[in-house]
C-alpha cells in the first residue's frame, strides 16, 4: 500500500480527542508501548466484534504494559455513544475532522469512501514502529495476531 510506514519507521504523531473531548497526544504517551488500532466504523458488525476482542484481552495488554488506541474517522459523539453501550474502557479516538488525517498518515485511509481501514499498529515505548497490519474491509483481525505481537515488546 503507497505510503505505508515499515517496521522501525517512527509513528507519524498525532493530537485527537477522545469520546469526552479531550484531547489525546501520541507524544504523551511515550516511554510505554501502544496498540492503535483503526477501525471503519462505529457500531458495525465486524468493528465491534474486534474492539470486543480488544476489551476482553485488557489482562494481556496490561501484562504486556501496552495502552491500546481506537481510531476511526466517526464523530466523536458517536464513538461515545458506542462505547457507553459496549464499555470499552480505551480510549476511542475521533479521526473526523480533518477527516482521515490521521489514518492518511498511517496509509489506512480509504480516500474513496472516507473511512479508515482495519491497520493495527504496535508502537515501542521509543515511539517507533514494531510490528503492523492491515486486513480488508470484511475481514476481521484475530485478536491471536495482537498478542503475538505483544512479545515483540
Amino acid at each position: 500500500m503507497p505510503g505505508a510506514l515499515a517496521v522501525g519507521d517512527a509513528a507519524p504523531g498525532f493530537d485527537l480527542v477522545d469520546t469526552h473531548g479531550t484531547p489525546v497526544h501520541l507524544a504523551d504517551l511515550r516511554g510505554a508501548p501502544v496498540l492503535l488500532v483503526f477501525f471503519p466504523f462505529a457500531f458495525s458488525r465486524t468493528c465491534t466484534d474486534e474492539l470486543r476482542d480488544l476489551r476482553d484481552a485488557a489482562a494481556d495488554l496490561d501484562a504486556a504494559g501496552a495502552s491500546v488506541l481506537a481510531v476511526s474517522c466517526d464523530p466523536m459523539f458517536a464513538l461515545k455513544a458506542w462505547a457507553e453501550d459496549e464499555g470499552f474502557r480505551f480510549p476511542l479516538l475521533s479521526d473526523f475532522w480533518p477527516h482521515g488525517q490521521v489514518a492518511r498518515r498511517y496509509g489506512v485511509l480509504d480516500e474513496t469512501d472516507g473511512h479508515a481501514l482495519r491497520g493495527s499498529f504496535l508502537i515501542d515505548a521509543a515511539g517507533n514502529l514494531v510490528w503492523s497490519t492491515v486486513v480488508g474491509r470484511s475481514d476481521r483481525r484475530d485478536i491471536a495476531a495482537h498478542r503475538a505481537a505483544l512479545t515483540l515488546l
